[in-house]
């Protein structure tokens, strides 16, 4: 039992013994013991007042005797103010470390039997991949692997954005300017390809709109007058109808993309169980809409517009359908909802998309409330914030954003400049180095951003992010590669991991009680949606094998029993490491 769920039960059987009541949970408060005091657990004494009648510091005496006398667990105990701290004894942790040891997939929880869908990624056929994509994979990938931690069924799903006047904007470009460009002809990635169009339409609009500006057009007439941007509303309206020649452009265009984005997130070890396409998706929503205005829930303006009222709500009105019958994002978002949750039966569905879309889905489980489905509650928007850069903003249309690929070749550059340098490698096989630079440039990437909270924005310096000291992905990639050297040497010299002494030092308690918390953080992160708190509970684990492994001695310890218990207890930090960092995505290299 995990030693704070013990306690609580010690100091309630103490409650019911030493002053014969009964009290419900609330009343009973458990933390780790803080480092400037002896102990491990804390119990607060503060509301148990209510039964004891007496002091704080009285009650803790009282209660802390009563559970020093009836539980061999318990080495000693004190008392400050109002606070009981109790301390167990070392066959206790030694026992909790066997278990741990002994325990098949530890950290991995019960089946919940519930099932998640994680929708995340949802990119533009417009442009390749950016940082900011690279926050949205990251997150909801580590998202899905922790919740399947949780022992939940995780369904991952990728809804593209296919269809649009910006995909009609690089289709445009493309006739205009292209002579027939192609990945094959070009050797330019789809993706990159099809984005560069995206840049050339808006510098050739910004070039109309100064045109007509300098016929004394004002700048918001010029904008909506624009000669190009009236021709790429045009062909939307053309593929809408089906038009054969514009949808053809559209599919081998996309078909471009859909490759280079499969590169990106293969690199980047992201992958999703199944994926909707708006341009499939777009109408599922008018059904419900109709069922809405039948039932009075939802407005028909003479014009034909549908609109929802949701003043009642402190919001405004919402447009659900055009005049002209077009569907607008919520209209998708609504059928694509109803879709799911008939199909895979769904406990929850996470949404992973940045912060500035908290009024879209507030609105979207409103609507579902309104049109009577209580899985609405099930609904969850995981909103994070956005990834920022010291130079500012980055914008797609001007060709500033941070580019995923190059990010990423960027980051292995500087892992392979960096091992090298430190001059370790030197008898590795050149296949087994370019392997650990992928690792660790991607680990570097995927722990900088997923060790942020999610709702909080990030700064992102690359420079930082691959530094092998501190809280980065290197610095525990390196403690794990360290750990394997010393188990392999233990290997080669015969001696088999086990434990087999009572004894353990003050820092090897402190070590097996933060292993023993592994299972409560995937819980915690679980229920958060966050896992940042495995990322940082992951750095915890490589700090203190660090300050350990500076303070005793492993190999060279002369007590045979104490270095093999020493080789079992680094063997399961190298195993927690390997599990909470693989939750996030991120490879352990056995050697660095």
């Amino acid at each position: 039992m995990n030693p704070e769920h013990l306690v609580t039960e010690w100091v309630k059987e103490a409650v019911a013994n030493i002053y014969g009541e009964g009290a419900k949970e609330k009343f009973f408060q458990t933390q780790a013991t803080r480092k400037e005091f002896e102990g491990d657990i804390t119990a607060v004494m503060f509301p148990l007042l209510k039964f004891s009648k007496k002091s704080p510091e009285i009650t803790g005496e009282q209660i802390g005797q009563y559970i020093a006398t009836n539980f061999k667990e318990v080495e000693s105990y004190n008392v400050v103010k109002g606070f009981l701290n109790i301390k167990f004894t070392d066959s206790y942790w030694i026992e909790t470390f066997k278990t741990i040891a002994s325990t098949d997939n530890f950290g991995q929880l019960p089946k919940s039997g519930k099932s998640v869908m994680v929708e995340f990624s949802s990119p533009n056929t417009n442009k390749p991949l950016h940082l900011g994509h690279i926050r949205n994979n990251l997150l909801g990938w580590s998202v899905a692997r922790l919740l399947e931690a949780n022992g939940h069924n995780v369904i991952k799903v990728n809804l593209v954005n296919d269809r649009g006047i910006h995909i009609c904007k690089s289709m445009l470009a493309w006739q205009m300017l292209s002579g027939e460009e192609t990945p094959q002809n070009s050797g330019i990635k789809g993706d990159h390809l099809v984005g560069k169009y995206y840049v050339a339409f808006n510098d050739m609009l910004k070039k109309e709109i100064k045109e007509l500006q300098a016929k004394g057009i004002s700048l918001e007439e010029a904008e909506k007058s624009a000669p190009l941007l009236k021709a790429a509303q045009e062909m939307l309206v053309k593929w809408e109808k089906g038009d054969a020649q514009v949808v053809d452009l559209w599919k081998k265009m996309n078909g471009w993309v859909y490759e280079g984005f499969d590169k990106t997130y293969k690199r980047m070890g992201v992958s999703f169980d199944k994926i909707y396409y708006e341009s499939q998706t777009y109408l599922l929503g008018k059904e419900l809409v109709k069922e809405g205005v039948a039932k009075g829930v939802f407005i028909e303006r003479e014009d034909g517009s549908v609109w929802c009222d949701l003043s009642d709500n402190g919001l405004d009105e919402k447009l659900l359908l055009r005049a002209d019958g077009t569907s607008v994002y919520m209209t998708q978002d609504l059928g694509t909802a109803h879709q799911r949750f008939a199909e895979y039966n769904l406990d929850e569905h996470i949404y992973v998309v940045g912060n500035e879309q908290n009024y879209h889905f507030q609105v979207l489980k409103l609507l579902l409330k309104k049109l009577g489905f209580e899985w609405a509650d099930n609904l969850y928007h995981l909103s994070y914030g956005m990834v920022e850069l010291p130079q500012g903003k980055m914008k797609s249309r001007e060709g500033t954003v941070v580019d995923a690929d190059d990010l990423i070749e960027n980051m292995v550059s500087t892992a392979r400049e960096n091992s090298l340098e430190m001059g370790k490698l030197d008898d590795m096989p050149k296949e087994e180095k370019e392997h650990l630079f992928e690792i660790l440039g991607l680990g570097a990437l995927k722990y900088f951003i997923i060790k942020v909270d999610p709702k909080k924005t990030m700064l992102f310096d690359p420079k930082e992010s691959i530094d092998f000291n501190g809280n980065t992905g290197p610095f525990i990639q390196y403690t794990h590669a360290r750990i394997r050297s010393i188990l392999r040497k233990a290997k080669e010299q015969n001696l088999e991991a086990k434990i087999t002494s009572s004894q353990i030092a003050p820092r090897e308690r402190e070590i097996i009680k933060l292993l023993n918390l592994f299972p409560d953080k995937i819980r915690e992160g679980g229920k958060e949606h966050s896992p940042a708190i495995v990322a940082n509970y992951a750095y915890e684990i490589a700090k203190e094998f660090n300050q350990y492994y500076h303070e005793v001695s492993i190999l060279k310890e002369e007590d045979l029993n104490i270095k093999l218990q020493r080789l079992a207890l680094i063997n399961i930090i190298s195993i927690v490491l390997r599990k909470a960092m693989g939750i996030l995505g991120i490879e352990l290299p056995e050697r660095m």
